[in-house]
């Protein structure tokens, strides 16, 4: 018996390690799998936030332009 364990001793302790290893493996792609849906989520509010922005710019060029063309109009019939 005791040879038996003094035989096999290095092959149990490279299980063993092996297992730790695949545990740990396992435990950093989970981690790596909520870190992606948080980026994901994370992207699509920069994209909402710029997308609001953008269409806050248009709005402000769309009255600037009304005013040119206001002004425009007014000169012209001068």
């Amino acid at each position: 018996m005791t040879e038996t364990i003094l035989q096999f001793w290095p092959v149990a302790l490279a299980f063993v390690g092996f297992l730790v290893w695949l545990i740990r493996l396992e435990s950093r792609s989970i981690e790596n799998t909520k870190e992606i849906k948080r980026l994901w989520n994370q992207r699509k509010e920069d994209m909402d936030l710029a997308k609001a922005a953008r269409e806050d710019t248009n709005a402000m060029l769309a009255e600037i332009r009304d005013d040119i063309k206001a002004l425009i109009a007014k000169v012209g019939s001068k």
